[in-house]
């Protein structure tokens, strides 16, 4: 355990001395996997497929804030929609159009999690989304989270029928149009995750902020199992199926990802609670204090000893 403490220190020492470098380079990063991932799933129209194309515009991504680069990344997404069909384009245009304007104009700090959130179920492991964000955010955080399940299904929706959408003499416009609404709005696999993704926020942000020992490690079980119960009433009522291999080691990988997060956001040491009591000329308070777990790296100074040649007399 004392080796993990001074490895996050030493973590946290790096991460400020060097913090001018890092955060572009993990802007690149995400950026990069974005626009990756959605040449490699809907690359639809052939300018934007070009290797350089993602690998510039992360480029670009490093030195932006994060509402730029979900910009960015929206415009990347309508223009390959663009490629297959105007209809899909035009209710992705305005989903996220509605979004940025009844939400983020007032909460821009999680435009990140329209891109994560997509990127988590491409990786496999969606169910860390809710865990994490419960104990970093705040409740106002499901609508973000809702809104990026409902993008990713809506690009799975493209990617399975991109066929269809792109033959012209099908139906008439109209008739599209409803029945692309009408598709993907009737997901009812996607419905029953926005509400256990929903639940699990819940969940997770109201148990984490109580006061008693472990409300972190609590919060996170208790979410997880929050979203399997949901998942599971959904398949009893809505009939949804979600593979039961990607289901437990999805949960598994998310749980070991919350404990990570955990280890190195609130790391407190529960044996030295301390609890205070004093008053004032309206309020009586009691707090209860946590001491962090903190240690001190250690300073390792490695001093060189050059041995003299010893010099033979001269005769």
């Amino acid at each position: 355990m004392m080796s993990l403490l001074v490895f996050k220190e030493r973590l946290k020492e790096f991460y400020t001395k060097f913090d001018i470098y890092i955060t572009p380079v993990i802007k690149f990063v995400y950026s990069y996997l974005a626009f990756w991932l959605m040449n490699r799933n809907i690359g639809f129209m052939a300018k934007l497929t070009n290797p350089l194309v993602p690998l510039v515009l992360a480029l670009v991504c490093s030195f932006l804030p994060y509402s730029a680069v979900s910009f960015l990344a929206a415009v990347f997404m309508l223009a390959h929609l663009w490629a297959v069909s105007f209809e899909v384009t035009l209710v992705m245009a305005v989903f996220v159009l509605v979004v940025a304007l009844l939400y983020y104009g007032f909460h821009p700090g999680d435009s990140c999690l329209l891109i994560l959130t997509p990127i988590f179920f491409v990786l496999k492991i969606p169910y860390a989304i809710p865990l994490i964000v419960g104990l970093s955010g705040g409740i106002v955080s499901v609508i973000p989270v809702g809104c990026g399940v409902f993008i990713y299904y809506t690009l799975l929706y493209v990617k399975q029928n991109a066929g269809v959408l792109t033959n012209e003499f099908s139906a008439d416009m109209m008739q599209r149009f409803s029945q692309i609404v009408k598709s993907l709005f009737s997901n009812q696999l996607m419905l029953v995750l926005i509400a256990a993704f929903a639940a699990a926020i819940v969940v997770v942000f109201i148990l984490k902020n109580m006061s008693f020992d472990y409300s972190w490690i609590i919060a996170i079980v208790a979410g997880t199992i929050a979203q399997l119960v949901v998942i599971f009433i959904g398949d009893i009522t809505f009939d949804v199926s979600v593979p039961v291999s990607e289901l437990i080691i999805g949960v598994a990988v998310s749980l070991i990802l919350s404990g990570i997060y955990t280890f190195f956001v609130f790391a407190v040491d529960y044996s030295r609670t301390e609890y205070v009591q004093f008053e004032d000329d309206d309020y009586y308070y009691y707090v209860k204090a946590v001491p962090k777990l903190t240690v001190s790296t250690p300073d390792v100074k490695v001093q060189k000893i050059n041995a003299r040649k010893l010099q033979r007399p001269q005769r």
